[in-house]
């Protein structure tokens, strides 16, 4: 019983004495400059506070985009490209994810869609033999123009030929998307002709 009263009379006597406070100051101090090192640190690595503006890459070119980034300190990622949009010059950004204006931190990957070169190519359905009513809207549908109609004598009211640039062309041909095609439709006064006779 002595033995613990002794004990927690040393400790008491430790615990007040002039010694133990300097150390517990001393390692006080020690954790609230550690603290502060390692938050100062922590917040330079992760750039809390750093927010770069994404600039905005429409319509610029890969050469251009490079320029603007790099400046910035920020990377960039192209992405398949998409759909020919004519509005957009060939090989030009068309859209950019974080948006222009958008807040990030630096060394940020900015991905990039470019417009590609042209319209993709499209292969000529077959229409021929097709009323007029019917082969239209399915050019229409894959993309192409439906140009000038020219009627030729014939029995029927079907497409007879379909022509691009003047020249014949056959079903599974590759167009362009958006090229024209014109079509050769028979008047169908050729039956009207044989039902008279």
């Amino acid at each position: 019983m002595n033995v613990v009263i002794k004990f927690f009379r040393d400790l008491f006597k430790f615990v007040y004495s002039k010694i133990f406070l300097i150390q517990l100051v001393i390692a006080v101090t020690m954790l609230a400059i550690l603290s502060y090192v390692a938050l100062e640190w922590l917040e330079s690595t992760t750039n809390h506070h750093q927010r770069i503006i994404v600039p905005s890459l429409s319509k610029k070119n890969l050469d251009d985009v490079e320029k603007i980034l790099e400046e910035k300190d920020l990377r960039y990622e192209v992405q398949d490209s998409a759909t020919f949009n004519p509005d957009y010059p060939r090989y030009s950004v068309v859209e950019q994810n974080p948006a222009a204006g958008s807040e990030v931190k630096e060394k940020r990957k900015i991905y990039i869609t470019i417009n590609p070169s042209g319209y993709r190519k499209i292969e000529v359905p077959n229409v021929v033999l097709q009323t007029r009513r019917q082969a239209e809207p399915k050019l229409i549908a894959l993309g192409f123009k439906v140009g000038t109609i020219t009627y030729k004598p014939n029995m029927s009211d079907q497409v007879l030929e379909l022509r691009h640039k003047g020249k014949r062309i056959k079903a599974g041909t590759m167009l362009m998307k958006t090229s024209t095609i014109d079509l050769v439709v028979g008047d169908g006064k050729g039956l009207k002709l044989n039902l008279s006779n």
